[in-house]
């Protein structure tokens, strides 16, 4: 049975076609669509268009969904559509005409964005607090070998002096980088589509206001039709967060790679961390920072591919827009389980503090070289060209003493700023808004 079904059947296959993984993929959004669920018979009994039984006995049901959810009970039975469905067909069974009445002044259309959005904001809070956790243990790191030299790198080609803790400080400040695309992803969702039903409004007397306020939203989309056209421009903008994160730490992993292979040996993994060869018994190979970096190119694709699918619609609602979920729900699922992977590695993560003995990186401190020149009076291009001469001599010396004392630099990384900077941007989340809506949802008594 279909909630839209008018008593003429659809052919199988056509039906096969159109669910697609809904049934799989809506198990995801099946607590926010008792919660919002929930925050609309709060409305409707507000606004006179329920009576106060009737919502009460819809509010019952609906925590009773809630708990068969978080026991993982519930379930989309055969035949049924999607979640939505199974919400509805569930409360009239339980609830008889108070269950049918409950998608008064609703549509499908405006339900199933809610739920995404609600969805995202919890997504996107998840992710948020691992590459928080991630980027800490980045700074502890940095921290930990603050003054242990690594040398810099241009084109591939040996440039300037670097540290250990240079290297795992920029990381994390990159990640606190990439919280600020989460945020503006994560403030796109916080917006209330509920009561644009079909994307034109209602004729019923709504108070969208109200269940703004019931689901913790920031705001509303004002306009109908507006939050109509939120649709896939708020799963884009979530997937550009997810690419931005995605694109640092794709980054990071092919800098393991690269400093734990044994031609530039600046690191090692610990052996739980590596996989060996079938047939060369003494390699050892850095699959998991391999695996990272084409599951983060693969999540980096997520934007293009959604962007494809929505590309040039018109506005209103499409059935386009379903498949969607296809590409962005598994994307959060490889992101997250990438960010755990890469901290728990970290923690094993061995660094060389003899690496500069080794001649090659003899000439690493020639820019020093040139601004000793400098700080004497000499002209930079007149030093600069000096210096160029003792090296092709082979005449070079490096400075015997050299400062680094710029915040930011390998004698002042800044790890503490940094460390606060991650701490602001999250700061700037109003998760505590979100958890105490939905703490009222579910606990007001009836």
């Amino acid at each position: 049975m279909k909630l839209w079904e008018q008593g003429h059947a659809t052919a199988s296959d056509v039906e096969h076609f159109t669910v697609g993984n809904d049934r799989h993929l809506d198990l995801e959004l099946a607590p926010y669509d008792v919660l919002g669920s929930l925050a609309h018979v709060r409305m409707l009994e507000a606004c006179g268009l329920l009576t106060a039984s009737d919502a009460g006995m819809l509010r019952r049901a609906l925590r009773a969904l809630m708990h068969s959810i978080e026991t993982g009970e519930f379930r989309i039975d055969d035949g049924v559509e999607d979640v939505h469905s199974q919400v509805e067909f569930a409360l009239t069974a339980s609830c008889g005409e108070a269950g049918a009445r409950v998608h008064t002044a609703r549509s499908r259309n405006d339900q199933v964005l809610l739920d995404i959005k609600l969805y995202l904001r919890d997504r996107l809070r998840a992710l948020v607090d691992e590459v928080t956790a991630l980027a800490e243990a980045l700074l502890d790191r940095a921290e930990e070998h603050r003054d242990v030299p690594l040398p810099g790198y241009t084109h591939l080609q040996v440039a300037m002096p670097s540290s250990f803790g240079l290297w795992f400080g920029a990381w994390a400040e990159a990640l606190a980088d990439d919280v600020m695309a989460v945020h503006a992803a994560y403030r796109l969702a916080d917006r209330n589509p509920l009561g644009s039903a079909a994307g034109y409004g209602s004729s019923f007397p709504i108070d969208r206001d109200m269940t703004t306020a019931l689901l913790g939203f920031e705001d509303m989309h004002v306009n109908a039709v507006n939050a109509q056209l939120a649709r896939g421009k708020t799963e884009r903008a979530a997937a550009e967060a997810l690419a931005t994160v995605a694109s640092t730490l794709g980054r990071f992993a092919m800098d393991v790679c690269l400093y734990t292979s044994g031609n530039f040996g600046f690191m090692e993994l610990d052996r739980s961390f590596t996989t060996g060869s079938s047939i060369m018994p003494h390699k050892r190979n850095p699959d998991v920072f391999e695996l990272l970096r084409a599951k983060c190119n693969r999540v980096q694709s997520v934007p293009h591919t959604i962007t494809l699918i929505t590309a040039n619609l018109p506005s209103g609602y499409h059935r386009d827009m379903q498949i969607l979920k296809d590409v962005l729900f598994p994307a959060f699922g490889d992101l997250l389980a990438c960010v755990r992977i890469a901290r728990e590695a970290l923690a094993v993560l061995t660094v060389r503090g003899d690496i500069l003995d080794d001649a090659r990186y003899r000439h690493l401190h020639t820019v020093d070289a040139v601004h000793a020149l400098v700080a004497r009076g000499t002209p930079f291009r007149t030093a600069y060209r000096m210096v160029a001469s003792e090296i092709e001599a082979n005449t070079y010396t490096p400075p015997a003493e050299i400062a680094h004392t710029h915040i930011g630099s390998i004698g002042n990384p800044g790890i503490e700023r940094i460390r606060e900077r991650l701490r602001r941007e999250c700061a700037a989340f109003p998760f505590d808004r979100r958890d105490a809506a939905f703490a009222a949802l579910l606990t007001d008594e009836d």
